[in-house]
């Protein structure tokens, strides 16, 4: 059986950076939990797909997740913040991969950073790579602080 790792954005606005970030977690669909992250290897069986997550109820209130994640938040008038993740998987055994996330001021930034690390990191290991995938997530702050996230969900787990 395939099991999936989502990957999925968001941003937000926010009174403070740290409400921004908030509410860019609930835009993706992962307010309410505890996270944990994680670098950046995806484990044999495992598929990442883009998919926005909704927020599971309240059993789940508090719950550790696991994450690779990006984040990037920005309080200056008129700047971005932008967020992403690239993954790349395995042409010989292609449920086994590698992620990378960046965050920075713009898109192209993004795009570039993730191109660069992936193609860095495949070049000292055995396998052979396919082609690279990202999901990127921006915004623009306009008066309040902002925040950009995108995130590769591994599961939720309670603490018993």
């Amino acid at each position: 059986m395939e099991k999936i790792i989502k990957v999925t954005k968001g941003s937000g606005v926010g009174e403070t950076k740290l409400s921004a970030f908030d509410a860019a977690l609930f835009d993706a669909g992962i307010a309410n939990y505890n996270l944990i992250r994680l670098s950046s290897i995806i484990p044999e069986g495992y598929e990442p797909k883009a998919e926005k997550i909704k927020m599971n109820g309240s059993e789940d209130f508090g719950n550790k997740l696991y994450v690779v994640y990006a984040s990037q938040i920005e309080n200056e008038i008129g700047k971005e913040a932008w967020a992403g993740i690239g993954w790349v998987m395995s042409k010989s055994d292609p449920k086994r991969g590698l992620f990378v996330e960046h965050e920075g001021a713009d898109r192209s930034q993004i795009e570039r950073l993730i191109k660069e690390s992936i193609t860095s990191m495949v070049k000292y290991r055995k396998e052979e790579y396919g082609e690279i995938h990202t999901e990127i997530c921006g915004i623009k702050c306009e008066s309040k602080p902002v925040c950009a996230l995108v995130a590769a969900v591994y599961k939720s787990e309670s603490w018993e």
